[in-house]
């Protein structure tokens, strides 16, 4: 993140009284604040004529966090240093946008699904060969840094003692889940952004943000509840 964009995140949270954990990550989200006992979870844009970029390689991660993400976008002046006024948006506002975006990206990832399920035994051995059990040492080769510690430790199915190894079948497993990994970094859009004209039909928040903030998403907590009681 910029010093620039930090700054206009920092204003954000100021104005609207959110709440930043203390060990946020750049994955993480960027601020979220207690509504009825729910804590709900905030991405903050700043807005430009243009719109609001979003990410690089936006894929379906992505997607899978936002879908219950509320979001704020931020409006400044020309020389981009005063907020001007807000659009709030709710998980069922982006919902349209984000659909779109999935549904572009569709294809390439059921093809790196289907890849996948050509990786076999066959693959294990001819890259490592045939052999009673395969090291951690093989299956960092193999994942790189795209496994925790922890997950390497609980995906060893014949593991002794400290020692921790895979079968072949798991290794079949790893190699597939990596190719998954490798095939999708391709099923991204880079930084697509969220046009004005979708934007502007969002509510505005320009007097007490902090307390019309949480107005609206005791609203929308109240619709989707009804929403559920009537489908239940």
């Amino acid at each position: 993140m910029s010093v620039q964009d930090d700054k206009r995140e920092n204003q954000m949270i100021d104005r609207f009284n959110l709440e930043v954990p203390e060990d946020r990550k750049r994955a993480d989200i960027d601020a979220y604040l207690t509504v009825n006992g729910k804590t709900i979870s905030f991405e903050l844009k700043s807005a430009t004529r243009k719109g609001v970029s979003t990410v690089r390689d936006l894929g379906p991660g992505h997607f899978e966090k936002w879908k219950n993400i509320h979001w704020l976008f931020g409006v400044y002046d020309p020389r981009g240093e005063r907020l001007l006024y807000t659009y709030y948006a709710s998980p069922e506002d982006m919902a349209p946008w984000i659909s779109e975006k999935a549904r572009y990206v569709r294809p390439d990832v059921s093809l790196a699904l289907h890849a996948a399920q050509g990786v076999g035994r066959d693959s294990v051995i001819d890259l490592l060969g045939e052999k009673e059990y395969y090291t951690l040492e093989e299956a960092k080769w193999v994942m790189k840094k795209q496994w925790s510690a922890a997950k390497y430790r609980e995906s060893g199915d014949l593991t002794e003692g400290k020692e921790i190894r895979y079968s072949l079948d798991r290794m079949v497993e790893i190699m597939r889940a990596r190719c998954i990994y490798v095939m999708s970094r391709g099923a991204t859009l880079n930084n697509p952004h969220i046009p004005m004209s979708y934007i502007e039909k969002l509510p505005r928040i320009t007097v007490e943000p902090a307390m019309n903030l949480r107005q609206l998403v005791k609203d929308y907590l109240e619709s989707a509840s009804l929403t559920e009681d009537a489908t239940a």
